[in-house]
């Protein structure tokens, strides 16, 4: 076998791998559906602020500082209750003594879809009720990013 044949065998058994290995990818089309859960659960969650605490000198200023707060704490609830929290803890000891001991506690998530369902004062304190119904959540998430799966697979 001389120089030329051997290139020539080279280039046509590349040629060859190289067709076969990228026909596998391109010649099957995949069709998805959509899967949608069995059940979804629906929250609930209380916030409180207190009105008088709020720092403002006017009384109509500090209901709606109040109301604001209390609502801003049920979401933080809600969001403790969907993506959970992060307890970070730490001990000083000394001569087998404690000298310090600290305690942080953070969470951090989006909710989207939660509904308000009831806002009132209680004495000093604002309340706001929060409702976060998973089947809201899951069409908003839907519209925007389906979950899906292996409908069918054509090969040409």
């Amino acid at each position: 076998m001389n120089i030329k044949q051997v290139t020539r065998a080279v280039f046509i058994s590349t040629t060859l791998f190289l067709s076969l290995a990228c026909s596998s990818i391109y010649d099957k089309h995949v069709q998805w559906q959509s899967v949608k859960p069995e059940s979804f659960p629906v929250l609930n969650a209380v916030g409180y602020a207190p009105i008088s605490l709020q720092q403002s000198s006017h009384e109509t200023q500090r209901m709606l500082m109040a109301i604001k707060a209390s609502k801003i704490a049920a979401y933080a609830e809600l969001a403790e209750q969907v993506y959970g929290q992060k307890i970070e803890g730490q001990t000083t000891m000394a001569d087998l003594l404690i000298n310090d001991s600290q305690l942080k506690s953070s969470v951090q998530g989006v909710i989207r879809g939660a509904k308000v369902v009831k806002s009132y004062p209680v004495g000093d304190t604002y309340a706001t009720e929060l409702q976060l119904d998973f089947e809201d959540v899951y069409k908003i998430y839907e519209v925007n990013n389906p979950r899906q799966e292996v409908k069918e697979v054509s090969y040409f």
